[in-house]
């Protein structure tokens, strides 16, 4: 199924300067017995959001002066088990951007997958960013895709790598089967000349 296209996002973010948040405070355990991508988004960080008795806890996601399609985490973020679940739950609550030093792999791959695009940049630029974000929760962060760009109000900006294939594919609002399906002509030819 196709999602939404990419192309530049411009957004408040969400600052979460937590280094190494691994896929069981992203989306717990006992959240996983669903097999549709739906509702994970309400049990994002939910043990950080919510106390036992589901009242709010003083957490950045509960603090009504960030909002945002963008999250910007600390260091390693996404470490931890494999479950697509996490991305999920990322997507489903509505952040379309995850701005980070560094991703675990396996997260930033499910990520991609997930029409949730993964930037990783400088320790430098990630403080710079937060310091934005403290000073005024307000700030606006660009992410351009097309350009591969990650750019402050204040006009610092840093350029940020990205798989072609997974560019292409969130450029377009494909998943592998969209993509592939986008070259049906192609292969028809490929197929005609051998």
């Amino acid at each position: 199924m196709a999602k939404e296209k990419f192309t530049t996002l411009k957004s408040q973010a969400v600052p979460l300067p937590i280094e190494n948040i691994d896929t069981d405070q992203i989306i717990p355990a006992r959240f996983l017995k669903a097999t549709t991508r739906d509702g994970f988004g309400e049990n994002l960080f939910r043990d950080w959001r919510f106390n036992n008795d589901d009242t709010p806890k003083d957490f950045v996601l509960n603090d009504k002066k960030y909002t945002g399609k963008i999250l910007v985490a600390g260091k390693n973020f996404g470490c931890g088990s494999s479950r697509e679940h996490a991305a999920w739950a990322i997507h489903d609550y509505g952040f379309r951007v995850v701005i980070s030093s560094f991703f675990a792999d396996i997260f930033k791959n499910n990520a991609l997958n997930n029409a949730t695009l993964p930037v990783t940049v400088s320790e430098d630029f990630l403080k710079k960013t937060f310091a934005a974000i403290e000073k005024n929760p307000a700030t606006v962060i660009t992410v351009d895709l097309e350009n591969q760009k990650v750019s402050l109000e204040d006009g610092t900006s840093e350029s940020f790598d990205i798989n072609a294939y997974k560019k292409t594919c969130l450029a377009n609002g494909y998943d592998d089967i969209d993509y592939l399906l986008s070259l049906r002509e192609e292969i028809k030819q490929f197929e005609i000349a051998r």
